[in-house]
């Protein structure tokens, strides 16, 4: 583990996406959790990210600002600012930010070790 527990935004793992920024903020990778991921996520308005799984966690995203329409399996849900969604492991989904502005959400995985697995990959 870090020496500290408070881990600024700024000292994140950034990593630009061709849909959007993803910020890791903790996982074993990071040194700070042993049992969790935790990031922040912007996608540009009328980004969509790929549609992907997660063998071997739940996730749960919470909209900070914007709007995303979300598939999750089969349905699709709209989210609005101060909307959770949570995501059972090995259940394909992917979001879309929605009305031209930017959507800023955070996630968190109950693993430390997330996996992810892409729709055709």
């Amino acid at each position: 583990m870090t020496s500290t527990p408070v881990r600024t935004l700024a000292e994140g793992r950034l990593l630009d996406q061709p849909w959007g920024r993803l910020t890791w903020l903790a996982s074993r990778e990071l040194g700070n959790s042993t049992t969790m991921t935790f990031g922040r996520v912007i996608i540009p308005a009328g980004q969509t990210n790929p549609r992907h799984r997660h063998p071997n966690c739940d996730e749960i995203l919470h909209l900070l600002s914007g709007r995303i329409e979300h598939s999750l399996g089969g349905e699709s849900f709209v989210l609005k600012p101060g909307d959770t969604i949570s995501i059972p492991a090995g259940e394909w989904h992917n979001a879309r930010a929605l009305d031209e502005v930017d959507a800023e959400m955070v996630i968190c995985f109950s693993s430390s070790d997330r996996e992810t697995e892409f729709e055709g990959g």
